[in-house]
């Protein structure tokens, strides 16, 4: 018999009710070849599952990157479990079953409902610490992207992969990453734990698109208090499986400084249309945020066009001699920051589109990563946005 659990007696806070009508994404049906763009965002509620809540003999948590799946009615969140906790717990992903049909959001509408393993391979399972799980997307119907950072601190180097599954978690076929991507370690490719962390797809399915979340080695410097710095937007052609563009994403400075640790990238990635427009979700985590009484997170989620941007699909190095290259990056503007909550914000880390009000507008479902840390949360918001013809 199937394992389910319902989340209750956790946070749930309601700003808004309406009534949700049937429909798949964003800009599904006539408009979405039509650039869009966000004007309103209206905050539903939340749900908190604490760290160490237990379901089908696994720990909940980690949970990286969301995707609904309208033909099932439920929601697939991948875990960043490498399968190298002392719990012993595989490499997984939920179905969840969100409930949004009363247009708000809180106390009993989070149920997870299944869980399954992610293979290596159609028949053996992953080596623990074999990848590092990170986006997740449902491209057409029974077909799961999985997105892994990879690990540069493995010897050897791990690389970072982009891998479409089945719904039974088995490997179908493998995306073809561009070599500058791939990491030697030393000054080339992916620096450690800034990899492929968002994985979506446009309303039509025919696109993908994934971004390393900060700059590649070659591509000039990680962010910092006091500098930004250049992430790739990397689009797939999804029927063929094959890179066909990329454009540069300008990463903002740390929110707050850190005398530790601190790092801002790009979480994930989310489009609107089919025209370029995307919603590009920014975190900035400090410890110094920590040290002065927060969470240390700082969380935005910014409107992007690729219109009128540099295609750099081939570009070796977006650095030349120390200095960047000329290109014009992707265009972007602030929709959402979620400070203006109020409540406290975790590790967030996965958006997706579920579905639409009556009125019209856009449910977002976003997700945090609570890294399996007693001191954090797994953490689920919705949010209304009225997304509307650009113009």
């Amino acid at each position: 018999m199937r394992s389910r659990l319902k989340v209750s007696g956790v946070l749930g806070v309601i700003v808004a009710a309406s009534v949700i009508v049937p429909a798949t994404g964003a800009s599904s049906g006539s408009h979405a070849d039509e650039e869009r763009r966000v004007t309103d965002v209206e905050f539903l509620g939340e749900v908190v599952v604490p760290t160490g809540t237990q379901f089908a003999g696994t720990e909940i948590g980690g949970l990286s990157s969301i995707t609904y799946d309208a033909a099932r009615g439920v929601y697939h969140a991948v875990s960043d479990d490498q399968g190298n906790r002392p719990t012993g717990d595989p490499v997984r992903y939920y179905t969840l079953a969100i409930e949004l049909s009363d247009g708000s959001f809180g106390d009993g509408d989070l149920e997870f409902v299944d869980v399954t393993q992610l293979f290596e391979s159609r028949t053996h399972p992953f080596a623990p610490g074999g990848l590092d799980p990170e986006g997740l997307t449902l491209a057409q119907s029974g077909q799961l992207y999985l997105s892994s950072e990879g690990n540069t601190l493995a010897d050897p180097i791990i690389d970072p992969f982009i891998r479409r599954y089945n719904l039974n978690g088995r490997v179908t076929a493998d995306l073809p990453i561009p070599a500058y991507h791939l990491p030697n370690g030393v000054d080339r490719g992916a620096r450690f734990n800034l990899s492929f962390e968002s994985l979506n797809v446009t309303p039509d399915r025919e696109t993908m698109v994934t971004a390393n979340e900060g700059a590649l080695l070659q591509d000039g410097p990680a962010s910092s208090f006091t500098n930004e710095s250049l992430a790739r937007i990397l689009l797939y052609d999804v029927p063929h499986r094959t890179p066909t563009a990329e454009y540069v994403y300008e990463v903002a400075r740390w929110a707050e400084p850190s005398p530790i640790f601190g790092v801002n990238g790009i979480v994930e990635l989310l489009p609107i249309d089919n025209a370029g427009t995307i919603l590009a979700m920014e975190r900035s985590f400090s410890v110094g945020g920590v040290l002065g009484g927060g969470t240390g997170n700082v969380v935005v989620i910014n409107e992007v066009s690729t219109a009128g941007a540099t295609d750099v699909l081939g570009v070796e190095a977006l650095y030349d001699g120390g200095s960047p290259i000329p290109l014009n990056p992707v265009s972007k503007r602030e929709i959402f920051a979620f400070d203006d909550l109020g409540t406290p914000i975790d590790n967030i880390e996965g958006m997706t589109f579920g579905p639409r009000l009556q009125d019209g507008r856009q449910t977002l479902v976003v997700v945090s990563d609570n890294n399996f840390n007693a001191g954090q949360f797994t953490q689920f918001i919705v949010l209304a946005l009225d997304i509307v013809a650009a113009g």
